[in-house]
């Protein structure tokens, strides 16, 4: 199994996690054998599910890490995703504001009224991209911007206003697929050495299903339909 490598400095990597892999352990422990690294080497700063793919990036040196571990905290670490969901969002622009709570045992994400002990606030922005019917109802492919980092918090919001990811049993989906239909399609930091905005961008794998209903292959932007 080869990981894309998107591009690569001297404090940090960026690579294309696959589906399936686990971010913190297993994915760094790839790309250093894939590498000829050091173990120890690759150092995680940020996460995905496992059952999600995309854009990642993991620091190579101490300094790499200090710097691109602030920045997911303060924000400046900046995340995109690309997500298929049940119906159409309305309006076709928006923002999206909860309270979830994450509920360990269960290993998912509730909506709640108010903030309470283990309880967080979570913010995203979203537009629709394209539409087209899928069986009985229609499909959406929906572009996000996260503003907080919650377990499972776009899977949630999108469920909560029963618009369920594609292939997302957990959280209500009766589509099947081989997991939630959710991508991170593009990264960007401060490089920890110039100090200058950078950036990473995949889109998802076009053959697999259920990206196949917009996608024909990975450089082609979908149409409306």
């Amino acid at each position: 199994m080869e990981i894309e490598i998107l591009g690569r400095a001297a404090d940090y990597l960026v690579c294309c996690k696959l589906p399936g892999l686990e971010s913190e352990h297993q994915l760094p422990s790839l790309l250093e054998a894939q590498l000829n690294l050091s173990p120890g080497t690759v150092r995680c700063v940020h996460r995905l599910d496992r059952a999600v793919g995309g854009v990642m990036v993991y620091a190579l040196t101490p300094k790499g890490a200090a710097h691109l571990s602030a920045q997911v905290q303060d924000h400046t670490l900046r995340k995109e995703y690309l997500a298929l969901c049940a119906g159409i969002p309305e309006p076709a622009a928006g923002e999206m504001a909860d309270y979830l709570y994450q509920d360990k045992a269960k290993g998912r994400a509730y909506p709640v009224k108010k903030l309470r002990r283990g309880v967080k606030e979570a913010r995203l922005e979203y537009q629709v991209k394209a539409s087209r019917p899928l069986d009985e109802g229609t499909v959406s492919l929906v572009q996000i911007k996260l503003h907080t980092g919650r377990f499972h918090q776009i899977r949630c919001q999108f469920a909560a206003r029963k618009m369920p990811l594609l292939g997302d049993g957990k959280y209500g989906s009766r589509v099947k697929a081989a997991g939630p239909a959710l991508f991170s399609c593009k990264l960007s930091f401060l490089d920890p050495a110039s100090g200058l905005r950078v950036e990473y961008t995949s889109l998802p794998p076009a053959e697999a299903f259920p990206w196949n209903l917009f996608y024909t292959d990975k450089k082609t932007a979908p149409e409306s339909q």
